[in-house]
């Protein structure tokens, strides 16, 4: 990660390492792997705003996904990327209340209804 955040191309180094933080993520979600990975990260990406967050959004997710805790403010000042990728993916009640209400985007907020709609008919 190191020597790939040097490339001469800024642009191009971070598009490739959020890349690889978004496979490597998703790979490690339901690991105990996974916070030792991201507390080395956080050291090799920290003089990369952009990539830090990406990188604590990431950890938001997995909370949310694993209901573990985490804050509603968090996440209502959460990224669009997150947002959408909570709704698009998940089914839990309390992330999807919080953004039906408070979410970024009209889109985020329909989606979040949407589902929770769909399955209170289910039930």
């Amino acid at each position: 990660m190191t020597e790939i955040l040097t490339d001469p191309d800024p642009v191009m180094a971070q598009s490739a390492v959020v890349r690889h933080l978004d496979r490597r993520a998703t790979d490690l979600l339901k690991s105990p792997e996974y916070a030792t990975w991201a507390q080395a990260m956080v050291k090799v990406l920290e003089p990369h705003p952009f990539l830090v967050q990406r990188l604590h959004e990431w950890s938001l997710f997995r909370a949310v996904a694993l209901a573990q805790p985490w804050l509603p403010g968090a996440l209502t000042d959460s990224s669009d990327w997150l947002q959408r990728k909570i709704v698009e993916s998940l089914d839990t009640s309390d992330a999807l209340a919080v953004l039906a209400e408070t979410g970024r985007t009209r889109r985020v907020r329909n989606t979040a209804r949407t589902t929770l709609t769909t399955r209170s008919k289910r039930a």
